[in-house]
């Protein structure tokens, strides 16, 4: 089964979404601790229509009619496009030989995108320096992207095995 380059990145991006989750339910189940609430991410997408790009607390704003698919959707969305993105930098050489540390890497440098982007737009300061305990929420959204360059690089074990096995 031949797939091609595009197709590769997008599954291994949606794979290594999917690896997020798998984490984030691991930590609420072991350590009750919570994850962003895709949701308020959707609000935070649906916010943008009404010219809203940052809000003071995004928990303080109104609900918006399908934040929650929308925010699901725009977490995979995310996902997917890191993956392209990943795919671009590394090119078809990589998939042929996948190796841990490029897509480690790249999951650990992605954190600068919610850190300059997405935190600061919910209220929650450049890289999460309003949360009730910042270097609690630094360190997850590190581990988190780390956990999604684990993501990439076993899907693309994976997709290895299955393409070449």
């Amino acid at each position: 089964m031949a797939l091609s380059f595009f197709a590769k990145a997008i599954l291994i991006g949606l794979f290594a979404t999917v690896a997020i989750d798998v984490w984030a339910l691991f930590l609420r189940r072991a350590f009750n601790v919570r994850s962003l609430n895709y949701c308020l991410l959707g609000r935070w997408v649906l916010s943008m229509a009404d010219g809203v790009f940052v809000h003071p607390d995004i928990n303080r704003t109104s609900p918006k009619s399908l934040e929650c698919p929308v925010g699901w959707s725009t977490h995979y969305t995310i996902g997917a496009g890191f993956g392209l993105l990943f795919a671009l930098l590394v090119t078809e050489a990589w998939f042929a030989r996948p190796t841990p540390l490029p897509p480690l890497l790249f999951g650990v440098v992605t954190v600068l995108v919610p850190f300059f982007t997405m935190q600061p737009a919910l209220g929650l300061g450049m890289a999460s320096s309003r949360a009730t305990n910042p270097t609690r929420a630094r360190l997850k959204s590190l581990t988190t992207h780390a956990v999604f360059g684990l993501g990439l690089y076993l899907a693309a074990l994976l997709l290895h095995w299955v393409v070449a096995g």
